[in-house]
């Protein structure tokens, strides 16, 4: 079978739409992909800021919101339609939304973008709401694209996506686990701005820093990291709790980036080093914005290369889409009524078909 479908994501880094054209085909239980078309849609200030404010909204704002972001990621599909000439080429689109909120043990997650606006302005089946069956079947309702890996990536051991949340995907004991491992690119651009600038290109302003030892410490005592997976962070974590601990150490900004940067690194290491099957061939696949970031990846790859971890950066398109390509095999899947999370993963009771399907023509 092959199927055409778009699929978006919105990060909590807050750089953008991602819009990826994915031509898939399907054989005897077997997938591949193709990334025919893909654009970043940087937000500008204001949305930004809607965005970042949004959990302080009252609920009527809230729900305009919700509408107002929905259309406008329609009209921005539209637009990446007519600029690549896709008119009646796609078969269904698939939105993740913004996440604004995430409390999986009150059994809720809710991502701005509501699904039937995006239907209305562009005409296409529409799936949304991607997170909600699991969290309903008392999942974590996350990571949700450990299945997509699982399918269209088998020959490696190990996922590292870096997002405005690190997170990971391991394959163990013949099943595969994923979690939430910490803050990444979100706090990492909320200690750049301090720089002036929107982001720290190659982790360069870090790599001229200095690690403060008593704040790496402070960092690597968090609670969260010592809870067993299934876990989950919400944005907030990194905004309202990481970030004041940085800047309540009252080091300069390289020294800050220099020392964040090299805590992403060893909470991601150990917690590859400590889930990797033994035995398998030890590859970590990493995507995600946070690839681009040379320092980052330097100080991975050194302390995984001790456990005899090889770091893998695939090419340019698949880094930074992959997430919206996993968006859309979602919406494949949730079109043939097939699962769509791994309940070794997210910790459901269940295997469970998610996304709200809004049919747009």
């Amino acid at each position: 079978m092959i199927y055409r479908a778009i699929g978006t994501m919105s990060g909590s880094s807050l750089d953008g739409l991602d819009i990826a054209y994915i031509l898939f085909e399907e054989s005897g239980g077997k997938w591949q992909y193709d990334i025919l078309a893909a654009d970043c849609i940087a937000y500008d200030y204001t949305l930004q800021q809607q965005l970042s404010t949004a959990a302080q909204l009252t609920a009527l704002q809230y729900q305009l919101l919700h509408t107002a972001y929905g259309q406008y990621t329609g009209r921005l599909v539209n637009d990446f339609i007519n600029r690549y000439q896709l008119q009646h080429k796609v078969n269904l689109l698939a939105s993740h939304g913004h996440t604004v909120f995430h409390a999986p043990q009150q059994q809720m997650t809710a991502q701005l973008g509501e699904g039937a606006a995006i239907a209305a302005v562009t005409g296409l089946p529409v799936v949304s709401d991607l997170r909600a069956m699991d969290i309903a079947l008392g999942g974590q309702g996350a990571p949700i694209v450990p299945i997509g890996e699982k399918m269209l990536f088998p020959q490696y051991a190990a996922f590292l996506n870096i997002g405005g949340i690190a997170n990971i995907t391991c394959k163990k004991n013949d099943e595969h686990i994923a979690f939430d491992v910490c803050p990444a690119n979100r706090v990492l651009n909320l200690l750049a701005a301090g720089a002036g600038v929107d982001y720290d290109k190659d982790g360069a302003i870090a790599a001229s820093g200095s690690s403060s030892e008593t704040l790496l410490h402070q960092l690597e005592s968090q609670e969260y990291y010592g809870m067993p997976y299934p876990k989950s962070l919400a944005n907030s974590f990194g905004t309202d709790v990481i970030y004041p601990l940085i800047m309540h150490a009252g080091i300069s900004t390289a020294d800050a980036l220099h020392t964040y940067t090299v805590h992403i690194a060893r909470q991601v290491a150990a917690a590859v080093a400590e889930n990797i099957a033994a035995g398998s061939n030890k590859q970590l696949l990493v995507s995600g914005g946070g690839a681009f970031n040379t320092f980052l990846i330097t100080q991975l790859s050194a302390l995984l290369l001790q456990k005899d971890i090889t770091v893998v950066i695939p090419d340019a398109k698949t880094v930074q889409y992959k997430e919206a390509l996993i968006m859309a095999l979602l919406g494949v899947l949730r079109w043939r009524e097939e699962a769509t999370t791994i309940p070794s993963v997210t910790g459901a009771s269940r295997p469970g078909i998610g996304g709200a399907l809004w049919l747009g023509a």
